[in-house]
């Protein structure tokens, strides 16, 4: 809640979860918390309460289900509901439960407490960004279960409607935190954007919103108590800022760094072409994709393709492995939507810190360099031939490529290509439309790869360097770790000599070299990449317009003459240096003098 008047130009900092601005006055959501109760139990009791856990399962699971009924045609909330649905019957979450009722003689509210706040303490610790977000996501299903079993709903009951939002005008939303069910609600109302508390850039507000085209600030801390309902809020999305009560002064201030126009972001043409540089090198910008619903907003910013679609999050949140018809429908939404242009499907990538418990995987005292990408897909090459089967029917409908994660060794692309052919003999013998074939390449995500690279590209018909893991596995960083994470830098001269030789290797057998990790969203890092040569970007959707202007007001020679200075730099903070002695004025003047940092 809010403590008093608001200050007057007030700027608060939070995260870029989507681009774009908007001025208008403040709604406060209500926070709707509610006391666990806590009792032990006589071990006669237990049978019953779990028969209670089970009944507040199936009625927050109805509750999500009318929700997503109240929604519009194509509205993205719709999937994360259903996967909300999927979450409150989990089974890790049943069996923690359980365990707690019978183990501990905890009553039903306290064992679900217990349970979520475990799983989602262990999502929390996980080395992904999109995972560890997830863990906010089991904390809310937790929350809803509990209310479920205080308030002994049946499944045809709702919560009563303490918090319910209603805009009566263009509003922002000022939150603790958003969800999917909450932003179903506000369907249909006249939303500019959101601020919350809590949340990163994968968190399901920021997914939601730039699905919607609505800018978002997510990570403010104090935001509650810093807005009073009613203050007119200064939005900027893409640069994580929102300003209390701001002066005409702030607002135009951010209006002469390039920042856009007030109001909701407008739509860049769908038919925009590749990105052209000055003196006319043309450069894809692609977008990194996580769900079918993010598609659209892709198209929106003027995405050329998918460069990058993570299946794995299709196994995530599962009682059972996902079907061949499943994940031909979820491929084959993507293709569509992308109305012919390139839809590049990563195998699943699982294992590590990404793990789903529908493999029964063994536990490894370290698991991001044990059984995990490609190392489990051949392990398990039943479920990674029903993955290639449902792509290869997805891509009927227009073009795919297959791109294999973590490859160290030549056999495992050949090994991909085989099982690939034998997908598509088992799709050809039902009688179903299919591909031919489709082009499979590779991951290049450690030294190992990089340093072999003219020899995988012999057997791949294409690359791509995945900058996030290649930065961790080549400085032995720990991306997740405070304490060292700053290290992780990709403009350490060490990771840009093995993507230069990751490069050089695609231009000596005429094979693309694609870059997909966070480097591409960030206009110094791409200004590098281009430098060493890579001609094809895929980013976060939101830094497309902002990379696409950028690369206008810069040439070949001099991103190059960069890049070679780069390669003999010192450290990464060099490189920053350099790039900016370099280009200084033209990124402030698109970007802002804070780019990069």
């Amino acid at each position: 809640m809010s403590e008093g008047a608001s200050q007057a130009g007030l700027r608060l900092e939070g995260l870029a979860g989507s681009t774009g601005v908007a001025l208008g006055p403040a709604v406060l959501l209500e926070p709707r918390d509610t006391a666990v109760p806590r009792r032990r139990l006589r071990a006669e009791e237990c049978d019953g309460e779990l028969e209670r856990f089970a009944r507040a399962v199936a009625a927050v699971q109805a509750s999500f289900q009318r929700a997503r009924e109240r929604l519009a045609v194509g509205r993205p909330e719709a999937t994360i509901l259903d996967a909300y649905a999927l979450m409150a019957g989990d089974e890790l979450l049943g069996r923690g439960v359980e365990r707690h009722v019978r183990d501990e003689l905890r009553n039903a509210e306290w064992a679900v407490a217990d349970a979520a706040a475990e799983l989602a303490c262990r999502l929390g610790s996980l080395d992904d960004e999109y995972l560890s977000a997830r863990s906010h996501d089991v904390e809310f299903v937790g929350a809803r279960l509990v209310r479920a079993l205080v308030q002994d709903l049946s499944p045809c009951e709702d919560e009563d409607g303490r918090g319910a939002l209603v805009l009566t005008a263009p509003s922002i939303v000022v939150a603790r935190e958003l969800s999917p069910a909450d932003t179903a609600a506000m369907s249909g109302m006249p939303v500019l954007g959101f601020v919350t508390e809590i949340g990163t850039g994968t968190s399901h507000v920021a997914l939601m919103a730039r699905a919607l085209g609505l800018p978002a600030v997510i990570g403010v801390e104090g935001a509650t108590r810093h807005v009073t309902a009613g203050d007119t809020l200064f939005l900027d999305g893409g640069h994580g800022m929102v300003i209390v009560r701001p002066s005409p002064e702030d607002v135009e201030g951010v209006h002469s760094r390039g920042r856009g126009a007030v109001g909701r972001a407008p739509e860049a043409p769908r038919e925009l072409g590749p990105a052209t540089m000055a003196d006319g090198t043309s450069v894809a910008l692609l977008a990194n994709v996580e769900r079918a619903m993010e598609v659209t907003s892709a198209v929106a910013c003027g995405a050329e393709g998918v460069g990058l679609y993570r299946t794995e999050y299709l196994f995530v949140g599962r009682r059972a492995l996902p079907t061949e018809d499943e994940q031909y429908e979820a491929f084959s939404s993507v293709v569509r939507s992308m109305a012919g242009r390139p839809v590049t499907l990563r195998t699943f990538d699982l294992g590590g810190d990404k793990q789903a418990s529908t493999f029964a995987t063994m536990r490894e005292a370290n698991p991001m360099l044990g059984v995990r990408a490609v190392r489990l897909q051949l392990a398990r090459p039943d479920v990674l031939v029903t993955q290639l089967a449902a792509m290869l029917r997805a891509a009927a409908h227009g073009p795919i490529r297959v791109m294999v994660p973590l490859v160290c060794n030549v056999d495992e692309v050949e090994r991909t290509r085989e099982l690939l052919l034998e997908a598509r003999a088992s799709v050809v013998a039902r009688g179903l439309a299919c591909a031919a074939t489709l082009p499979i390449g590779a991951m290049i995500e450690v030294p190992a790869a990089a340093l072999i690279a003219e020899r995988i590209v012999e057997v791949a018909d294409f690359l791509s360097i995945g900058t996030n893991d290649l930065v961790q596995h080549t400085l032995a960083v720990d991306r997740g770790n405070r304490a060292v994470a700053h290290l992780a830098s990709p403009l350490h001269p060490a990771v840009l000599r093995l993507m230069h030789r990751v490069v050089e290797a695609g231009a000596s057998t005429g094979r693309p070299v694609s870059l997909c990790g966070e480097m591409a969203s960030d206009p110094v890092g791409a200004l590098v990449a281009v430098g060493l040569g890579v001609r094809e970007l895929s980013m976060e959707a939101s830094a497309i317009p902002k990379v696409r202007a950028l690369f206008a007001v810069v040439t070949t020679a001099e991103l190059t003459a960069v890049a070679r200075l780069a390669l003999a730099a010192r450290g990464a903070v060099d490189v920053e240096r350099l790039v900016r002695a370099a280009l200084g004025e033209k990124l402030e003047l698109l970007v802002g003098p804070d780019v990069g940092a």
